[in-house]
């Protein structure tokens, strides 16, 4: 019996060493290499990548293509929280130089967040090699935009390395950014769930002219790109389904599934002393919580609603840092449990709604708001103005949702996978 034990500890450590050692998804950095870097021969080579940057043995792209003779790789691009990881959130980086291998660092969080002539000057192509969320308001597709509109007039070449979209290449959420709402935390006239790959959105962004500066008013650009795809990668593909590791790409991304709620939570968690989404504890994003919430009353009105593909549990717990540092806080944390059927951005909507029946004198959009980026990652004040004169979800349903059809239909032509 102990034998036939052991034999069967072993036989499942063997098949958890060949899922690691054979992903379902080879990565753009893979296929790369697969074609022994030959789009890369001799030029000169720079690479906008952080952490998340890796094959499925954890290599990191600097690393693979400084070490490769075929490759010559002359400088960094470091995008939010650095070419390293270590700028925490919405910290400056600065231009460095690269104790690993020695080569320059140039910042694009920070003065300059679109590469300027002299950082550019000697190199014939750029490689971006980023996980991303899958939501606009993320900012890395936002300097893979502006690195494409710099290369654009200087002749240089964009490489794409793709990579999955943790939320999937189906689910599309949310309206368009409108006008004078365009920034780095959505600057593309796309919806918030866009269920693009990098490699899928970039080219989107190339075509159809939607690189017009962060502020969307100027002339479009259109650089010389290229994308390597990824293999084996399926649009209904979850990403722990594609085998490879989850590296974070930020502090608050831990986890692939966290992308996910990234999407439930991330507007409603820039409104100021409103709502503490779980930022400086175990769960960022998959939270909504407040001192002055009584769990058993939200939770009982947010199940009234019947949601499809969410379940609700309450919860209680402590931040580690924050202005809540330390204060017993409670509140309710969304289980996703029909992925397909869930409308994940307007979870944080209900919340809202249902808060602002059960505590009318807390609500999010006062006469003193102090409303952060809400707008800005909402891509228009519409949301904000409407939801603020009575609280229901049905006011702000219509328009949330106006430009997702007509964007299925557009980013269909740029699909690289099935």
């Amino acid at each position: 019996m102990k034998r036939k034990s052991a034999l069967f500890v072993l036989a499942i450590l063997a098949a958890c060493f060949s899922a690691a050692a054979s992903p379902k998804v080879m990565p753009g950095i893979e296929v790369l290499r697969e074609m022994d870097f030959e789009p890369l021969k001799g030029k000169r080579v720079g690479l906008v990548t952080n952490p998340s940057g890796v094959d499925h043995e954890l290599r990191s792209t600097i690393e693979i293509l400084h070490q490769a003779p075929q490759v010559n790789l002359v400088a960094l691009f470091g995008p939010e929280h650095g070419v390293r990881g270590d700028v925490y959130a919405g910290g400056h980086v600065a231009d460095t130089v690269d104790p690993a291998t020695g080569l320059p660092v140039y910042s694009l969080y920070g003065p300059t967040r679109k590469p300027t002539a002299a950082m550019l000057e000697g190199i014939d192509v750029m490689v971006y090699d980023i996980q991303d969320t899958g939501t606009r308001y993320y900012t890395f597709i936002s300097t893979m935009g502006l690195v494409m509109e710099a290369c654009a007039p200087l002749g240089i070449e964009v490489m794409v390395l793709d990579r999955p979209n943790p939320l999937g290449g189906n689910k599309i959420e949310g309206c368009y950014v409108e006008r004078p709402y365009n920034s780095f935390v959505s600057q593309y006239k796309i919806p918030i769930v866009y269920g693009l790959t990098p490699g899928e959105l970039a080219v989107l962004i190339n075509e159809e002219g939607l690189n017009r500066g962060q502020r969307g008013d100027q002339p479009a650009v259109k650089c010389k790109l290229s994308v390597i795809p990824m293999k084996g990668w399926k649009r209904d593909m979850t990403y722990e389904q594609t085998g490879l590791p989850w590296v974070l790409p930020s502090p608050n991304i831990p986890y692939g599934y966290t992308a996910i709620y990234y999407a439930c939570s991330g507007p409603c968690g820039e409104i100021y002393n409103y709502l503490q989404v779980g930022i400086s504890y175990t769960i960022p994003f998959q939270v909504f919580a407040a001192q002055w919430i009584d769990p058993e009353k939200l939770i009982a009105e947010l199940k009234s609603y019947d949601l499809p593909g969410v379940a609700w549990r309450t919860i209680w717990y402590k931040p580690f840092a924050g202005s809540q540092a330390g204060k017993l806080i409670a509140g309710v944390q969304p289980y996703i449990t029909d992925y397909e059927a869930c409308r994940l951005t307007e979870i944080q909507f209900y919340v809202m709604q249902a808060l602002a029946k059960l505590y009318p004198d807390h609500l999010p959009f006062g006469p003193n708001e102090k409303i952060g980026l809400f707008n800005k990652v909402c891509g228009t004040d519409y949301i904000k103005n409407t939801l603020s004169k009575r609280y229901q979800v049905s006011d702000i349903l219509d328009y949330w949702r106006k430009d997702e059809a007509e964007f299925r239909a557009l980013s269909q032509k740029y699909y690289l996978y099935d």
